[in-house]
């Protein structure tokens, strides 16, 4: 007697968890339905095959992806950037990207729009299979990339573009915690009277770091003076004068500084120095990146921001969110380091 082997039929929902995808885009691939990106698209074809599915006779099965295939990264990012804060980011990313033998595209995006400009065809013709958005935070620019049907990371984001409305996912350094700590110690030093001096609507990361500042004051039952703080919207090659003519309205010098980034700190102890005002004695700072290109910063309490895992992190979350588009975006915080330097006594 012969016994026969019963062949089970590949089914939408056995490819999709092979996928990691849901059984509704599988669905829409064989039915012929839109929404579902060229490159997932393939992947799906290329799995059906794998695991002897059917294909409709509508699809043609030459358009599977060839696992050869070079896959394209744009680093979409506002500027040429020189620094050696964004250069190890960047250089992280390549060398990460590298690895995976994926070919990481420069594409620069102006720091300000009109209302008609659009994106450069090569983020939006087919070509770029994902981008990870960096050092852009002008909101209808961060709008038009996230409308992209194209799987994004960003690195950070305007105030005024939320988690939610980017289509993408979302890394941050961790500024909350270690802006409370550097508060926390100039309180605990006997210090009275502060002020904060940073844009917090240009960035996420600014606005959490000055609620890190303001929340710990009160915290401590400490009056948030608003005339001590420089918070407003400041002109990206105009700090300085801004600076300055903001240090001449204060009613009276406040006994600390907390600034939303060691550029702003080292200009704060540039132009307080020429003024005659002793640092740390009259007036503590503080700032935060841990930047290593002027020499001011030597002496600056700040916080250490790890460049190298943040480009390694941005290449990883690309890949998996090209390989996992359907899955729901993710907030990333890269954890920090507040160091203790002698502008704020220490």
């Amino acid at each position: 007697m012969q016994i026969g082997v019963i062949m089970k039929k590949t089914t939408h929902q056995q490819i999709a968890n092979s996928l990691g995808i849901s059984r509704t885009t599988v669905w829409k691939v064989f039915s012929g339905q839109e929404g579902v990106s060229e490159d997932l698209r393939n992947r799906i074809i290329a799995k059906a095959q794998e695991l002897n599915y059917k294909l409709p006779e509508n699809l043609n099965p030459s358009q599977a992806l060839v696992s050869e295939s070079p896959v394209n990264i744009a680093l979409a990012v506002c500027r040429p950037e020189t620094s050696i804060f964004w250069m190890t980011i960047i250089h992280q990313i390549a060398k990460e990207l590298a690895h995976h033998n994926v070919n990481l595209v420069y594409t620069y995006l102006p720091s300000y729009i009109n209302g008609n400009y659009t994106l450069p065809a090569s983020l939006t013709n087919g070509s770029t299979h994902g981008m990870i958005i960096m050092n852009v935070y002008n909101e209808q620019l961060l709008r038009l990339l996230a409308a992209c049907p194209v799987p994004k990371v960003f690195l950070d984001t305007a105030t005024s573009v939320p988690a939610s409305e980017l289509n993408g996912d979302l890394i941050l350094t961790e500024s909350y915690d270690s802006v409370s700590k550097i508060t926390e110690h100039l309180i605990q030093s006997g210090r009275k009277s502060f002020g904060f001096i940073g844009d917090i609507k240009y960035a996420k990361t600014n606005h959490e770091r000055y609620e890190g500042f303001s929340r710990t004051l009160l915290q401590h039952g400490l009056p948030l003076y608003p005339e001590l703080s420089l918070t407003s919207p400041i002109g990206m090659d105009t700090y300085k004068e801004e600076i300055e003519a903001f240090l001449d309205t204060l009613p009276r010098m406040p006994d600390a500084f907390v600034c939303a980034s060691d550029y702003v700190g080292c200009i704060l102890m540039q132009l307080l120095s020429k003024r005659g005002i002793r640092i740390p004695e009259d007036v503590a700072i503080s700032g935060f990146d841990a930047n290593t290109e002027n020499p001011l910063a030597e002496n600056l309490t700040t916080v250490q921001v790890f460049n190298q895992n943040i480009g390694f992190r941005l290449a990883l979350q690309i890949l998996y969110r090209i390989k996992y588009q359907d899955v729901p975006y993710e907030i990333i915080y890269i954890t920090t380091k507040v160091i203790f330097r002698s502008s704020t006594g220490d």
